[in-house]
């Protein structure tokens, strides 16, 4: 099973995309160094840095005619890499 879960598209990580910053969703039992070798393996490029941050499952509720549906979002780790200048991720160009 691979570390690389997804990557994150949205506004804010695609602006960061400009400056040679993307945002990927991983395996919460990843540590900084399997998470860049795989980057490295999968991707073909260079990693100059690596940020990690975990988020915790929120709880969530739903009212509906009959009854309230509580549940809970799952958790995540959520990483932001720096490549090294000239490496660009193609997250579209692989369909």
């Amino acid at each position: 099973m691979s570390i690389l879960k997804k990557p994150l598209v949205t506004e804010k990580v695609s602006a960061l995309n400009k400056r040679g910053i993307y945002g990927l969703i991983v395996d919460d039992r990843a540590d900084k160094h399997q998470i860049q070798k795989e980057i490295e393996r999968f991707y073909g490029v260079t990693v100059h840095k690596i940020n990690t941050m975990r988020y915790a499952g929120k709880p969530i509720t739903r009212h509906t005619k009959s009854c309230v549906i509580k549940g809970r979002r799952p958790s995540y780790k959520k990483v932001l890499v720096t490549l090294k200048a000239g490496d660009v991720i193609d997250f579209y160009g692989n369909f």
